[in-house]
């Protein structure tokens, strides 16, 4: 399979020139090895600790491992040494303030750990990989984010979108993988199973010592079942094998931390009494989740199927996130529901506090009644509300109301960066 090149390598490049670690962590199978070996283009060392040999010798003399070799040293799966390792990387960059001396990668967010994300605090930039956007699977630029919150009206600078909902139903199923992404359909079921065996039953059993791992392919595919819908604890926990309350939420954080789930916090600004606080949770690569509720382009094309609407909002929240994790400025996700009233399914928030609300539907077409809701949260926050999408399956784009538009989802990758321009 030919290298395709990455959003997050240039960041990875410039992170190298102002810190002493950069930390890029992400999916097992995100594509991190390769995206590392492209970046170091043949400079510094590299060293991968999925190697026995490598490993071992890293155990059994962590100073020494980390001190061998050329600037940038790489160590790939960074995580399977543990914090020993981390220590040694401390103590060679707190006497030593040169950049880009370590580019570490791993396949858990192992720096949720107090003691290791202490020992790297102010000396690493931590960077996170994910599988491909769309943009980066077709050549296209991925410049929605940006557009939205620079100049809304470039969403609708665009030829008419030769996608479908067939085609976006085969895109969905495909998922970002770089392997399942790009076989035949055929193929992918077997990679999918393989990889819930591989991350559920060894992965996290060696980072946590986790006794109940064979629990966890059943809370992933009822997490499936609940992707883009809010995380009912109570539910959930009835529907598992795993006993208690405390069990089941830490077995939810450890499938976040070997980044298979996402949960999107609720967004409030005081707007109402009545606003939920529960997170939306959702499966981070929409062909898993397709896999594991036992759905193909077929099936989800039939009208009665309501798993459709579920992974296609799935689908355009991973785009989104996949496009903040990469962005000079910061922008988070959230959702936003009012008990009994309006809801939003995706808030784009920056830090100066201005928002992009987005709406999915996966009809061809789009009116006012479908934006009833961001109508209604312009009303309730005008100064920061940017523009407000509402995304669809059809081929064009076109303008609701002043700041609210409606555009098909490849929008989200076909529009041109503006940092590119």
């Amino acid at each position: 399979m030919d290298e395709l090149p990455r959003r997050l390598e240039p960041v990875i490049r410039q992170a190298l020139s102002s810190f002493r670690v950069v930390v890029v962590s992400g999916a097992r199978q995100a594509g991190k090895t390769t995206l590392v070996r492209r970046t170091l283009d043949g400079a510094g060392t590299f060293a991968r600790l999925d190697h026995e040999a490598t490993l071992r010798a890293a155990l059994e003399d962590p100073a020494g491992f980390a001190a061998f070799g050329d600037t940038p040293r790489a160590i790939d799966e960074v995580q399977r040494a543990g914090e020993p390792l981390i220590r040694a990387i401390k103590s060679i960059v707190d006497d030593d303030a040169g950049r880009g001396q370590f580019l570490l990668n791993g396949s858990a967010d192992f720096l949720t750990v107090p003691s290791i994300s202490e020992s790297l605090a102010g000396r690493a930039a931590l960077l996170e990989l994910w599988p491909f956007t769309q943009g980066e699977l077709g050549g296209a630029p991925d410049g929605f984010l940006e557009a939205a919150f620079a100049d809304p009206d470039l969403l609708l600078d665009a030829e008419p979108s030769s996608l479908g909902l067939a085609d976006y139903l085969e895109r969905i199923c495909a998922g970002g993988f770089p392997e399942p992404a790009l076989m035949a359909p055929r193929m992918r079921g077997a990679w999918f199973r393989d990889y819930v065996r591989t991350v559920t039953q060894r992965d996290i059993k060696d980072l946590t010592g986790a006794r109940r791992v064979r629990e966890l392919p059943k809370l992933l595919a009822l997490l499936a079942a609940r992707t883009s819908g809010e995380l009912v604890t109570a539910s959930l926990l009835r529907a598992s094998d795993l006993g208690s309350r405390d069990t089941m939420e830490a077995y939810l954080g450890y499938l976040q931390m070997t980044y298979l789930v996402l949960l999107v916090p609720a967004w409030s600004r005081n707007l109402s009494a009545k606003i939920i606080r529960r997170p939306k949770a959702h499966l981070t690569d929409s062909g898993l989740a397709a896999h594991l509720l036992g759905r193909d382009p077929r099936s989800l094309a039939r009208p009665t199927d309501t798993a459709r609407g579920q992974l296609l909002e799935s689908f355009v929240v991973n785009e989104l996130h996949r496009q903040a994790s990469w962005l000079t400025d910061e922008v988070r996700l959230h959702h936003l529901r009012e008990r009994g009233g309006p809801e939003v399914d995706i808030v784009a928030e920056s830090l100066d506090g201005r928002f992009v609300a987005v709406e999915v539907k996966s009809a061809p077409q789009a009116d006012r009644h479908d934006a009833r809701h961001l109508l209604w949260l312009q009303d309730k926050a005008p100064d920061d509300f940017v523009c407000g999408v509402v995304l669809h399956t059809g081929a064009r784009a076109y303008r609701l109301d002043d700041r609210i538009l409606a555009l098909p989802v490849s929008r989200l990758w076909t529009t041109d960066r503006l940092s590119d321009t």
